[in-house]
């Protein structure tokens, strides 16, 4: 494996999340690569300043349309095809959404490191677009972005998948076969902040009101997640519920909520880590690509209450490091709830025992061991 010049192109760098560690895994195996992006948001991805970033056009545009995706969405494929790779023999699309649509010359290597086939447009787009009347004015566009969509993912000369959830969806939308590399997680890096969580002064951030026991949600606050299904449930429990995270849903989430549900956003990893040991279980209320943050809440001893289908299904072992429910709805998660309740001393056992080894299968060394054999 030996490239001169590597290129490595990303959605939009405007946050932090499960990805972002991907893409900073990349950084480490690439230390000369150039990021390319549409655009980069430096207060809220200050995690990304020691990347060498390319934006596109897009970063001079006023901020409320940067923000406001489905204003901005008919600029995202000119953004990435107006991109020149010439000089490049390797190119490393990590998407989504529009990053695989670069254009490169018959020489340079595509790969795209698939998260999934763009939701709003496949999977998930009632989630995106829930106003029939909306879906109604934008049918024949979103219909020339399915075409466009599918056309541009031929373009990458490999294609990886997340996980086998991603692997099944990109052969069913797009027509590609795929390889298939989980997402990286750095057990050494976890293992520092684990131990770091052993100090009383660590273990006392957190909050008097959360030392009584409560079940914990960590997510980006978007509609597909379906936080509120978590949220109208416990409206209607007793225990506490944590929602870390932000997102376009926050405001209208923390209406509905009652004073039992608590938002919190912006924590360091060890602050993380103190939740997790605490929590009762982890809750997954949406379709996971992948799911990394299962594998960070068993890694601390915390079971996960999950819904029984994407990626969560590879990663949590049921009965072990968690317990599976079948449908979004209030009826299915409360009896999930309430299952958990009877087993939830021996499930937590269970979780201390086999979550730590659990993530060995996903560890970031094999993550860079197989993707510089496909490389």
């Amino acid at each position: 494996m030996k490239y001169k010049k590597i290129a490595i192109v990303y959605d939009w760098i405007d946050k932090w999340g499960g990805v972002e560690r991907v893409l900073l895994t990349l950084h480490e195996m690439f230390p000369k690569a150039t990021f390319f992006t549409s655009v980069y948001n430096p207060l809220r991805a200050a995690w990304a300043k020691r990347l060498k970033i390319k934006t596109s056009f897009m970063q001079g545009l006023p901020g409320f349309i940067k923000r406001q995706r489905i204003i901005s969405t008919p600029l995202y494929p000119f953004a990435f095809e107006s991109f020149n790779f010439n000089e490049f023999d390797l190119v490393i699309s990590v998407t989504s959404s529009f990053a695989k649509s670069i254009i490169t010359q018959p020489g340079t290597l595509h790969v795209c490191y698939l998260l999934t086939p763009a939701r709003f447009l496949w999977s998930h787009e009632k989630d995106y677009i829930r106003s029939p009347l909306a879906r109604f004015l934008l049918g024949g566009y979103l219909d020339y972005l399915k075409s466009w969509d599918k056309t541009s993912a031929q373009r990458p000369d490999k294609i990886i998948s997340i996980s086998g959830a991603v692997k099944n969806r990109a052969k069913k939308y797009y027509g590609r076969d795929s390889g298939m590399i989980y997402p990286p997680f750095d057990t050494k890096y976890w293992t520092k902040i684990k131990n770091a969580s052993l100090d009383p002064s660590v273990a006392s951030l957190l909050q008097d009101d959360l030392k009584g026991g409560y079940f914990l949600i960590v997510s980006r606050l978007e509609p597909y997640k379906k936080i509120d299904l978590a949220t109208r449930v416990f409206n209607k429990r007793k225990e506490k519920l944590v929602i870390v995270g932000e997102g376009s849903e926050e405001k209208a989430l923390k209406k509905i909520s009652g004073k039992n549900i608590i938002f919190l956003s912006r924590l360091t990893d060890t602050e993380l880590s103190v939740l997790y040991k605490n929590a009762e279980a982890l809750i997954m209320t949406q379709e996971e690509d992948f799911g990394y943050v299962a594998l960070e809440a068993a890694f601390f001893g915390s079971p996960v209450i999950s819904y029984r289908k994407g990626g969560a299904r590879e990663i949590i072992i049921e009965g072990r490091t968690g317990i599976f429910f079948d449908k979004q709805s209030e009826r299915s998660l409360q009896g999930a709830i309430e299952r958990f309740a009877k087993i939830k001393y021996n499930l937590r056992t269970k979780t201390k025992k086999y979550g730590h080894d659990n993530v060995k299968r996903f560890d970031k060394e094999a993550f860079k061991k197989k993707l510089k054999a496909i490389l």
